[in-house]
């Protein structure tokens, strides 16, 4: 009897305990499937980018009504999932969103008139195209994490916080090596207004000339900032949420630990990767641009060449340019984001406990 005790996980008490400690299918650390991680996450995708896009637009229509965009020029986009890169197509003749010819006098006045004149959707204004990639490329990150997390725990033990840290380098690095192709071909897309039997051609010539590696331009900073970002994004999110458990004196995290841990986490790795993240940008912009002219792409400047450039350029203060915009933008899509995925696999959690329970 004392044998079969041993085997009772902590909430369940007499033999149909240990019954569910024998029959048991699902992951013992997370309790739910690798499809359920998946629709958890994407459940969250949807809901931090519904949170996160108003801010970003709002931004941008500030920023084109400082410097309005000339045909070609890129800016950058963010549904607080990924960043995008838009091309203004016809200059001063634009009528796209985000050259709606309405005045603001700041970020809540922007809030205001953008809703009042042209409706709340507004707000959401070129949402739905990047949640093509998003969506699917935030599913394939948090649930390789988990995944990785867990086989390294079962080898390993469960000992050693920097189990984390290699989790969530390596599901990012995989999440980006997989979505940057598809980024590349959206920007051809936008900035040649190509059909898709003109965009496969385009491709194929692009592949000709310069190789299958022609389809990763641009990969080498993107890693270099998302890597890095995601390992201490996931170290530290594991210790802080583990800290205040251990001060409120929980079993297990509740949304508001999630969502505290997710945005101090968040908030860390963003200042820490803030130089290559200015790094990114630029190469990005720079790699928008070549298309929206058709300019052949130039030999890339190594990541390192670029910070160099900008810090003899700008100073050090360069590498840390736009601090505020990256820790505002980026502290409440990493606190939505991960509650509501522990929220969702809490769910499919508990599901999944009933549904075993009614089967005996």
């Amino acid at each position: 009897m004392r044998r079969r005790m041993k085997n009772i996980p902590r909430g369940w008490n007499g033999p149909v305990g240990s019954v569910m400690a024998e029959n048991t299918t699902v992951n013992p650390r997370g309790g739910i499937t690798p499809l359920q991680q998946m629709l958890a996450s994407g459940t969250g995708a949807i809901f931090t980018s519904l949170f996160v896009t108003p801010l970003d637009v709002v931004k941008i229509r500030l920023q084109a009504q400082r410097t309005p965009f000339s045909k070609g020029k890129c800016f950058m986009y963010c549904n607080g999932l990924m960043d995008h890169l838009y091309v203004c197509q016809n200059g001063s003749s634009c009528t796209a969103w985000y050259k709606t010819p309405t005045h603001f006098t700041g970020t809540v006045d922007a809030f205001v008139k953008i809703t009042r004149h042209e409706g709340i959707r507004s707000l959401w204004s070129g949402l739905p195209p990047t949640l093509v990639m998003a969506v699917p490329a935030t599913v394939i990150y948090f649930t390789s994490y988990d995944q990785l997390r867990d086989y390294l725990c079962s080898r390993m033990g469960n000992q050693g916080a920097h189990i984390s840290l290699v989790a969530g380098a390596i599901a990012r690095l995989g999440a980006v090596t997989v979505i940057s192709p598809l980024e590349l071909v959206r920007t051809k897309m936008q900035s040649r207004q190509l059909s898709y039997r003109e965009l496969r051609i385009c491709i194929q010539s692009s592949v000709a000339q310069d190789g299958w590696l022609s389809l990763w331009r641009g990969w080498g900073p993107t890693v270099l900032r998302d890597v890095p970002f995601s390992a201490l994004y996931w170290f530290n999110y594991e210790l802080v949420k583990e800290w205040l458990c251990n001060q409120s004196r929980l079993d297990k995290a509740t949304f508001m630990v999630s969502f505290t841990a997710g945005a101090i986490s968040g908030t860390v790795a963003a200042v820490l990767t803030l130089p290559f993240d200015v790094v990114k940008t630029q190469r990005q912009v720079e790699l928008g641009e070549q298309e929206s002219r058709r300019v052949a792409a130039s030999k890339s400047s190594s990541t390192w060449l670029l910070l160099r450039r900008i810090r003899a350029e700008s100073g050090t203060r360069g590498l840390f340019a736009g601090f505020l915009p990256r820790v505002i933008k980026v502290a409440p899509a990493c606190a939505i984001m991960i509650s509501t995925y522990e929220f969702g696999k809490t769910f499919f959690q508990k599901l999944n406990q009933e549904q075993q329970l009614s089967s005996l």
